[in-house]
């Protein structure tokens, strides 16, 4: 019966190896396509944005009208005064982003660094970036290979960042995943009990600050993707530094 489950495992550690080589390539191989060289995951992000056109705007807008409808349909501005002030600022948010969109509302909107940056050089591409994101990112956390990165980080996650070696996933899933995600980890497992208030406090302002795929939009914006390896290198070693001087 061991044996067989050894088997099993044996067999199914090509998942591991596959989908993990996958992913660090989808995020940290440059390829170059036409005249852009850059990583994979901007390059679908491109093609999509290329495939769509100006439809691109609208696809934005819908998402945005989704964001702010759910929180009213789902009551979320009855949990806290937090939920309520959130729920009203997406709701100002989807309806700046109508204006925008069907070119209304006061001059000030349209001014190139108000409306245009906001839209143009943020919601456009992470609209696309987010959900392409996610996808990519399932190859680097669904198939082991931040369990084994976190295996080899342990011994030096308590003295030197003041947190359990559990944290270490936690901490590697913000970074290389969604901050977002990160946080939303970390409040599930402090709620469990699994961390105390200080270990979780270090590990949303430290490690939960910032993520791969916001990283793409900023170097692009930055034009940077030409080094994006030294950029996203640079910017974790920077975030970890500073999480174990804070902590």
């Amino acid at each position: 019966m061991r044996n067989q489950q050894q088997n099993n495992k044996g067999k199914d550690m090509w998942r591991f190896y596959v989908f993990s080589l996958l992913g660090i390539v989808l995020f940290f191989v440059p390829i170059t396509i036409g005249k852009n060289n850059t990583i994979l995951v901007d390059h679908i992000h491109l093609g999509v944005r290329s495939l769509l056109g100006e439809y691109t705007a609208y696809y934005a807008l819908i998402i945005i009208l989704i964001g702010a409808i759910l929180p009213v349909i789902r009551m979320d501005f009855k949990k806290s005064v937090t939920d309520l002030i959130l729920v009203l600022v997406k709701i100002i948010g989807a309806i700046i982003g109508c204006m925008y969109v069907f070119k209304i509302g006061p001059k000030l909107l349209f001014e190139p660094n108000y409306g245009p940056f906001l839209f143009e050089k943020l919601m456009l591409p992470l609209s696309i970036l987010i959900p392409v994101g996610a996808i990519a990112l399932s190859f680097l956390v669904g198939y082991g290979l931040l369990e084994f990165i976190g295996v080899f980080m342990q011994p030096v996650m308590r003295p030197i960042f003041k947190t359990p070696g559990k944290s270490a996933v936690d901490a590697v899933a913000s970074f290389v995943g969604s901050y977002s995600l990160g946080l939303l980890i970390t409040n599930r497992v402090y709620k469990d009990g699994m961390y105390n208030k200080k270990e979780a406090v270090i590990i949303a302002t430290g490690f939960s600050t910032v993520s791969a795929t916001f990283m793409v939009i900023v170097a692009r914006t930055l034009d940077l993707m030409d080094m994006w390896n030294l950029f996203f290198w640079s910017t974790l070693v920077i975030t970890f530094a500073v999480t174990a001087i804070s902590a």
